[in-house]
């Protein structure tokens, strides 16, 4: 049961990360466009104090950040599991909503 469920919640973190990417793709095009043009000055996409520990102005690299907990995921215990679930978790929501705001805005 519980390998069923890890099975289940690995596809649909995979399934969340396809759209991740596909998003992330389209938004990092639309931000070389724009630093082209002169806009779009800045450090990182997320700050500092953010749940990554990429760093990056780009959105791909915390699309494989999440890729890669995602597959460590899979290596752990069931308790260890419980334990980085919600981080990863609320990394993926983090990346979709920014994802989701930066396509608003442009």
């Amino acid at each position: 049961m519980i390998a069923e469920n890890m099975n289940n919640l690995i596809d649909a973190f995979n399934d969340n990360l396809q759209i991740a990417y596909r998003k992330a793709v389209d938004a990092d095009n639309n931000l070389d466009k724009l630093q082209k043009d002169g806009k779009g000055k800045f450090a990182a996409i997320f700050p500092d104090d953010s749940p990554f520990e990429t760093s990056s102005k780009r959105f791909i690299p915390y699309v494989q950040e999440i890729a890669s907990d995602v597959e460590q995921l899979q290596q752990l215990s069931e308790q260890e599991i419980k334990a980085a679930l919600p981080e990863t978790v609320k990394k993926l929501e983090l990346l979709l909503a920014t994802l989701v705001k930066f396509k608003t805005s442009v």
